[in-house]
């Protein structure tokens, strides 16, 4: 038997039994987190934020950003004197006009007293711009896509360059070209319009020279073809890589891929590229006074010589203008003035409607 045993056995001493545990103490009073807030610093004011916006930016900065304002301030000052100018000059003369000065049919400022109006020419411009318009942009757009997608790179580059040469040719030479070439060579088309499309009067040809507003409006195409390309071309060529490859992983055509991913990219730039060519159209001057033979009436059919447009009109008769008919003629050039502003307009208007679609934002 060992130790621990033989002492279990033999003390028969009892033991205290040790006290109950004691309860912790019980508290009624709960602490409670503190719900004060620091005092928050007073609001910078005003002059204390534009030392804080000067501090953060560098001279340099500063610098371009009132260059910057500057110009644009600067430019806005140009535009509004000019309207004023305008709107000085052509009341002068509109306020001695004895005949109304938006449906005379007429322009004779050296009566007595004198009688002009510019039905004919604002007929003129907007039909003239119209057709160049209805010509040159498909066949920008679509030379603009052959140059991004479809054309090869040793040829694209040389189709290009030769474009951006056409870009840069005077008006001068576009007019003499289209006296010396295109009016002599109208007689096939003019004919081919009369016999197929002559019933509907717009088409109809009586035999005469072709210095008509469709000759004009040809001419005007083929002036603003090349603006029109470049800026296109260069807006296409911004579509992000990822959408094409997108489309084409989903088992698209190169078509499919131009028509879902590239035009709707690509519609804003066309929009300003094509405002930016009407607005070369619309005040085209030496071009239009080459080719159109002028008379103050408005021809039903587009293949009759005649017609007329603001700016040819200024540019034929402002020499042998008196002072008054100088005031007339810039009255013309007002109305030009304003409708070129409203053109402008309303293509900012679509691009900004057509934002969201462009694809810009992605």
């Amino acid at each position: 038997m060992d130790i621990e045993t033989q002492t279990s056995d033999t003390d028969d001493t009892p033991r205290p039994t040790p006290p109950p545990n004691p309860s912790p103490p019980t508290t009624t009073s709960t602490i409670t987190p503190s719900t004060t807030t620091p005092p928050s610093p007073p609001p910078a004011t005003t002059d204390e934020k534009k030392r804080a916006a000067r501090g953060a930016t560098r001279p340099g900065d500063r610098i371009f950003l009132a260059l910057s304002r500057g110009s644009g301030i600067f430019l806005l000052s140009i535009m509004a004197a000019i309207a004023v100018f305008l709107a000085y000059r052509a009341s002068l003369a509109i306020s001695k006009d004895d005949a109304n000065f938006l449906t005379a049919f007429e322009w004779n400022t050296s009566l007595v007293p004198p009688r002009f109006g510019i039905a004919v020419l604002a007929f003129g411009t907007v039909v003239s711009s119209v057709i160049a318009m209805v010509i040159a942009v498909p066949i920008a757009v679509a030379i603009a896509l052959f140059i991004t997608h479809y054309a090869p790179r040793r040829l694209s580059g040389p189709v290009a360059y030769v474009i951006d040469l056409l870009a840069a040719v005077p008006s001068i030479v576009y007019g003499l070209w289209g006296a010396l070439v295109l009016v002599p060579h109208m007689d096939g088309l003019f004919g081919w319009l009369d016999h197929y499309l002559g019933w509907t009067g717009v088409f109809s040809w009586d035999r005469g020279a072709p210095r008509s507003m469709l000759t004009v409006g040809i001419l005007l195409a083929v002036m603003i073809l090349p603006v029109i390309t470049n800026v296109s071309r260069e807006v296409f060529r911004q579509v992000p890589k990822t959408h094409e490859e997108a489309a084409l992983a989903l088992g698209a055509t190169r078509w499919e891929v131009v028509r879902m991913a590239v035009i709707p990219f690509g519609r804003s730039g066309v929009i300003s590229a094509s405002m930016l060519g009407l607005g070369r159209a619309l005040g085209e001057t030496m071009a239009v006074a080459t080719v159109l033979s002028p008379d103050f009436d408005i021809h039903a059919s587009l293949l009759n010589p005649g017609g007329g447009t603001f700016a040819q009109n200024i540019a034929s008769k402002f020499n042998e203008a008196t002072e008054f008919g100088r005031d007339a003629l810039i009255a013309s050039g007002l109305v030009l003035f304003v409708i070129t502003l409203l053109v402008n307009g309303a293509a900012r208007m679509i691009i900004a409607r057509r934002k969201e679609y462009s694809g810009a934002n992605a």
